[in-house]
């Protein structure tokens, strides 16, 4: 099949040509590029090494640190992130507009780059949800060890990579690239952008996570990282190969980072749509750009500390190394200049993500919205004078401990203006306790408690007296799970309906959310009273007296595995088979609900025009914004309950394959709706109404809008009838190739554009795509017949059975042979049995019943078998000439095909004529 755009008199915007290169293809170029870049690290090293007489030559560091930075450079150009630019640095010539690794036809573009917001948010998606399960495993294990005191399961060096290996995997792998993932697929539609702005950078940033991933999270199988996610110096200076792994990753992970976040920037301040000033931006922009700022300045800083260290580690530099004269107190400062404001780099998009959540189903404005605002911007600011207070036990310069407290304190201050305006907007709102809200509200109770822990850690004296406790360790999982995490999930069921276009299980998201919440307060509130009474934090063994508290919380983190288990079926389940997801189930404001579920190609036809703020619910009039259909099919407001017409003409070719997939490819931009027309052209209207009936319900099965009619006459008279009747905006006109269609022969297309004046599309459907059944949506009738083949009988009963329903045809013809099967007498009965097929199939397509068909060896009961089991039919008719054994047939095919209803039709013996028009 074969498609030719419509002549429009406004080009379209985009040309996208998708690459058809398989998805084989792709991977086997990463692990060639993977194994190449290894080996060219390893032996650059080497040859330098050698060259400048450097010993020992070998240095296991050194060549397992170049070798994996060169293998992960080979892995994204193998895998396709560089073919753009390289194709430019040699000086081909390139496409500027090249969209053709741009969106998902198939499951398969979901594993290659693509460069397509939407499909590399999903990607962002499932992937981090990977490394979720991966760092939830290693928090179990850490659990498993503390259940009882003394060594249950690993030494104490092993302890301490699990929960290393825990810490950094949930932030560098999950918590960070998750909100990344969440905004590139809504930030974009949110502001009325076509895409980011920078696509391949986006698409780059996403595969770089890959093989930083996969070095963190296999560092514990080549000896562990010990020295925590914050890799203090010297420990970090001392560790095995694991710690060197980190290294790298850290550096591969935080380059992803910072240029997603020059993305989001760029995007933010250069694509928005008309109207939408500052002052008109949802909370999850604000939020956004001001995390993309944090990253952009930040993020260097802990890159240049993990450099250090790693050079310290392979290169014998004493930056932090105390035995050369390092300084590890400068290693603190550096690393937590960075560290803490990526506690608000974790914190502030889930902020915006409440923000959205709270007001669309509290019905109200946000309450004080440019505070809100404001508060996010002082957060960031604040966030970069405050590092130091990590640090109060460290030995740094004691006269430092007294402003970090007060700028502490003092951050505290944005922070609750954001609790109270939630607070507000819940007042007296009228609450809506789906799944997202339920986290939302779950997020204020749990994360107020991490930040109220928080204020009393920032006082000195409280500090110096529980620091390194287990009151630590609960402070920071109410702030990254009770805080990060759960917005995290707000922000997955609030926008899954938008991403997948189906719904979630809301009983099976309310069961995740209330096993969640109690599992996690039952396993962290407890620990505020271990650190109370001075368990230590980060040891693999305990005092005895502690025994019973630790065995109680590794239960409880069970239940947090649990309702993991519980998401991660609902989704799975609710994106293949939930319920169609409207344009917009939660009846929100900002733009990304103004489009279809999922979102079209390139989200908007025509630029949006935003008229005022994202959250004036209750407020008769107020709108947000207005989303315009494109001028080549009418102009005016798109909406999902006003859709545009596509006329589908087509003859012979209705029920077609190819046709069909065609007006599911367009139905998927969601603004159409089809009108079918069949010419009768003088012949038989029953067998056309059969092809019509067919295509119809099929297409009702994937829950497209489509209608149509038999018209009297030519292609030209259908085309009149439907346009004098409906507003039609394109035409799709279906025909055989160029030389087999009477259609083409008389320059049908050009004639129907110049008479209706509306772009028209040609698609080309192959003859052998003709006829044959297609399936969901119809019944597959298998028909079980040998000498009935050849009798009008036999037609009679299948058009009967077409015209009460839409079916599909498998028409098997069982070969009974007298004596062995590779003789030629047994190959003459096959050939002849086979031409009686043929005739039959025939006579059926043109009586517009799709059909196959074959011939089996065996009875009728196998062949009956056949037609259940190789081509999925739910009903059998049984055929079979009065008086040659039609009822010792039925028992037989009935057993062995149950409970598969059968039917047994007895024919006369007559010779078949064509049908009247056919």
């Amino acid at each position: 099949m074969a498609t030719f755009a419509p002549a429009h008199a406004t080009p379209p915007h985009h040309h996208h040509h998708h690459d058809e290169r398989p998805l084989s293809y792709w991977w086997k170029r990463a692990f060639v590029g993977t194994v190449v870049g290894a080996g060219v690290g390893i032996l650059l090293v080497w040859f330098f090494r050698f060259v400048f007489g450097m010993e020992p030559l070998w240095s296991e560091q050194l060549y397992a640190t170049v070798a994996f930075a060169t293998a992960s450079v080979g892995f994204l150009a193998g895998i396709g992130c560089f073919d753009w630019w390289l194709g430019y640095i040699a000086g081909r010539r390139v496409d500027y507009e090249d969209h053709s690794m741009h969106g998902a036809r198939s499951w398969r573009d979901y594993f290659t780059v693509n460069t397509d917001h939407k499909v590399i948010g999903i990607q962002y998606m499932v992937t981090v949800f990977f490394f979720f399960v991966i760092g939830g495993i290693f928090a179990l294990l850490v659990r498993a060890e503390l259940a009882a005191p003394g060594q249950n399961l690993v030494d104490g060096e092993d302890y301490n990579g699990l929960f290393s290996s825990h810490a950094t995997v949930m932030i560098f792998l999950f918590v960070i690239p998750a909100f990344a993932g969440l905004a590139n697929y809504v930030l974009p539609i949110m502001i009325g952008a076509k895409d980011m702005a920078f696509p391949r950078l986006n698409a780059l940033s996403f595969w770089m996570l890959i093989p930083g991933g996969l070095l963190l999270s296999a560092s514990p199988l080549v000896g562990a990282y010990s020295a925590g996610w914050t890799a203090y110096s010297p420990l970090a200076v001392q560790g095995q190969l694991g710690q060197t792994m980190f290294e790298v990753a850290v550096q591969i992970i935080g380059t992803s980072s910072i240029m997603a976040a020059i993305n989001f920037l760029v995007t933010i301040f250069t694509m928005r749509a008309p109207g939408m000033t500052v002052w008109r931006m949802p909370l999850l922009v604000w939020a956004n750009a001001t995390t993309s700022a944090l990253v952009v300045f930040g993020t260097p800083f802990i890159a240049g500390s993990q450099f250090m260290t790693l050079f310290d580690r392979i290169m014998n530099t004493q930056f932090f190394n105390p035995a050369g004269g390092g300084d590890v107190i400068m290693y603190q400062h550096v690393f937590w200049f960075y560290s803490h404001p990526a506690v608000y780099i974790m914190m502030l998009p889930g902020f915006g993500i409440i923000s959205e959540v709270i007001s669309t189903f509290s019905r109200k404005p946000i309450f004080g919205y440019r505070a809100l605002a404001f508060s996010t911007v002082a957060i960031a600011i604040l966030g970069f004078g405050v590092w130091a207070h990590h640090m109060f036990v460290s030995g740094m310069a004691s006269w430092l401990r007294v402003p970090m407290m007060i700028t502490t304190i003092v951050i505290a201050v944005p922070t609750g203006v954001k609790i109270f305006s939630w607070l507000g907007t819940l007042w007296d709102g009228k609450i809506h306790l789906k799944t997202p809200m339920l986290w939302a509200t779950g997020f204020i109770f749990t994360f107020v408690i991490g930040g109220l822990s928080g204020v009393y850690l920032a006082v000195v004296p409280v500090d110096i007296s529980i620091t390194d406790t287990y009151v630590v360790v609960a402070h920071i999982h109410y702030v990254f799970f009770g805080g990060s995490v759960m917005t995290i999930f707000a922000g997955v069921y609030y926008w899954f309906p938008k991403m997948t276009g189906r719904m979630y299980n809301e009983r099976l998201g309310q069961w995740h959310f209330w096993l969640t919440f109690i599992g996690m307060n039952a396993t962290f509130f407890p620990m505020h009273w271990l650190g109370t009474q001075g368990m230590p934090r980060r040891v693999a063994d305990y005092d005895d007296r502690f025994a019973d508290v630790n065995a109680f919380i590794s239960v409880a983190s069970l239940i947090m595995a649990a309702s993991t288990l519980i998401f991660i079926y609902n989704m799975i389940y609710s994106w293949a088979k939930g319920p169609k997801a409207p344009w917009n189930p939660w009846r929100s404001r900002t733009l990304e609900w103004l489009v279809s579920s999922p979102p079209s190609l390139f989200n908007f036809e025509a630029t949006p025009q935003v008229v005022g703020g994202p959250y004036q619910y209750g407020i008769p009039g107020a709108r947000h914004a207005v989303v315009f259909a494109p001028e080549e099919i009418g102009g005016g407001e798109l909406t999902e309950t006003e859709r545009r017409t596509i006329l589908v003409i087509a003859q012979d070719t209705v029920a077609s394959q190819g046709l069909l997939d065609e007006v599911k490819r367009r139905a998927e931009e969601g603004v159409w709706r089809f009108t079918f027309a069949v010419p009768a052209e003088g012949a038989d209207h029953k067998v056309a109404d059969r092809r019509l009936q067919v295509a119809l319900a099929i297409l009702a099965e994937a829950g497209i809008d489509a209608s149509g009619a038999v018209v009297d006459g030519g292609p030209m008279d259908a085309a009149a009838a439907v346009t004098g009747d409906e507003d039609v905006q394109e035409i799709m006109v279906a025909t055989y190739r160029s030389g087999d269609s009477v259609w083409m022969d008389n320059d049908l297309i050009d004639r129907v554009r110049k008479a209706t004046e509306i772009a028209v599309t040609r698609v080309i459907v192959g003859a052998g795509e003709v006829g044959a059944p297609v399936a969901p949506g119809i019944t597959q009738l298998g028909v079980v017949a040998n000498d009935a083949l050849s009798t009008e009988g036999l037609l009679d009963a299948v058009r009967a059975r077409a015209d009460r329903e839409p079916i599909g045809v498998t028409l098997v013809c069982p070969l009974s042979l007298d004596g062995p099967g590779w003789t030629e007498d047994a190959n003459r009965a096959r050939d002849e049995a086979a031409e009686r097929v043929e005739r039959a199939l025939g006579v059926l397509i043109e009586a517009g019943v799709p059909a196959r068909g074959e011939v089996v060896d065996g009875d009728p009961a196998a062949a009956a078998g056949v037609a259940v089991g190789s081509y999925a039919a739910n009903e059998i008719l049984l055929v079979a000439v009065k008086g040659r054994g039609g009822d010792d047939a039925a028992d037989p095919v009935t057993a062995a095909v149950a409970p598969i209803p059968v039917e047994l039709v007895q024919v006369d013996a007559e010779a078949p004529t064509a049908p009247a028009g056919g």
